[in-house]
């Protein structure tokens, strides 16, 4: 006959104990994981929503026919760009505008066709909010002659700035304002 040795009930018991004493360390540690990683989560999905709008902006700028207009307040600016092949919503050839906001200093990047700042009532644009708390937004272009380099300086509050450059911009093509000629009419003498 074969003993086989069994545990005795103060090897398990022992056995339990030591369970109860890593488990629960076990979890914490899991717990801290999973906290860090939702940490991260948050942290990467405000680095994504950051980069898609300086990588909107930027193809704002690249495709755009030169005809950039910059105000200037402070530290933040207002870039309107008349003609950009980049559209958000489908529209052909539309003016863009990024300007802050004085209500929590929000970016917001406007598209439409043929509006003027301050919007009236009949334009139709569409504005998308790209951050908020935004402590400086400016926008410098070079005066070379036959094509310009652009210079974009953006910075969170709490945030680190992001800047780029893009150079190679056409010059603006001026454009000539169609008067509306005034339709004379004659109306029969009696």
């Amino acid at each position: 006959m074969f003993h086989r040795r069994a545990f005795t009930l103060i090897e398990v018991l022992i056995s339990i104990m030591l369970l109860g004493i890593i488990i629960p360390a076990l979890y914490s540690s899991v717990s801290l994981l999973r906290d860090s990683n939702e940490q991260l989560l948050g942290y990467l999905t405000k680095a994504r929503q950051t980069t898609k709008a300086t990588e909107v902006l930027f193809l704002d700028i690249a495709s755009s026919d030169g005809n950039l207009t910059l105000h200037k307040e402070d530290d933040l600016s207002r870039l309107c760009i008349e003609q950009t092949s980049n559209s958000l919503y489908g529209v052909g050839n539309p003016k863009v505008c990024w300007l802050v906001l004085k209500e929590n200093n929000t970016l917001v990047r406007v598209e439409g066709v043929g509006y003027h700042l301050p919007l009236k009532f009949e334009e139709r644009v569409e504005a998308n909010r790209v951050m908020s708390q935004v402590e400086m937004f400016q926008v410098y272009r070079s005066k070379d002659k036959a094509q310009s380099t652009i210079l974009v300086l953006l910075k969170q509050k709490g945030k680190e700035a992001i800047s780029f450059m893009i150079q190679g911009i056409d010059k603006p093509i001026k454009r000539v304002k169609k008067k509306k000629k005034k339709s004379v009419s004659t109306s029969p003498d009696s």
